[in-house]
């Protein structure tokens, strides 16, 4: 992998274009990914916010859930915000009926925590590796995390909540940092797929 490593952003459903453009910013080349074959050529994977169930159905209907769960077992880097935070949960504590995740942080999460959509908002939050201060971060719909177990390392904390998550090369964040034009946290994300690499 060259300095610049290729990673994608799933793009089933959801913020798409706002991630790749963060991910650019945080020199990365940053592709949508929506097939099998187009997730075999990325060194990283974002899996935006959205519709957590919607994007699960999407992910099955699209044989694309069980090449990601073998990626993200094989050590590929990933990164989740709000409903792909709730992807990538081991546990959800109020799935809605059939729908699955991808794991890989040992986690439990709980649905849109944070209340509805007119219920959103944003806060300073500070991040642990994160330097220059809090990121400002949007919360919409979020989910929150309820525990961690050995394994996950929680790195911000809001409101007496679990914000955000980070279990070997996956890290998750209950808000939405793509849509503040502060790019750190897919800075951080893309030095952690270097480091894989």
């Amino acid at each position: 992998m060259s300095d610049t490593p290729v990673i994608g952003v799933l793009a089933l459903q959801g913020d798409v274009r706002e991630h790749l453009i963060a991910l650019a910013s945080a020199d990365a080349q940053a592709r949508p990914v929506r097939l099998p074959e187009e997730l075999a050529e990325v060194d990283g994977l974002v899996i935006p916010g959205g519709e957590s169930t919607t994007m699960s159905k999407l992910a099955s209907l699209f044989g694309m859930l069980e090449p990601l769960r073998e990626r993200v077992r094989g050590g590929m880097p990933v990164y989740g915000t709000c409903a792909g935070m709730i992807l990538l949960a081991d546990k959800i504590l109020d799935p809605r009926s059939g729908q699955e995740t991808v794991g890989g942080i040992d986690m439990i999460v709980r649905r849109n925590a944070f209340g509805r959509q007119n219920e959103s908002f944003e806060a300073a939050v500070e991040v642990a590796g994160i330097e220059g201060g809090p990121v400002e971060g949007v919360f919409i719909r979020a989910p929150w995390v309820e525990s961690v177990g050995a394994q996950a390392e929680v790195v911000a904390e809001y409101g007496g909540h679990i914000v955000a998550v980070r279990q070997r090369n996956a890290l998750a964040t209950s808000f939405h940092p793509e849509l503040t034009g502060d790019h750190r946290v897919h800075a951080l994300f893309v030095d952690m797929v270097r480091a894989v690499g």
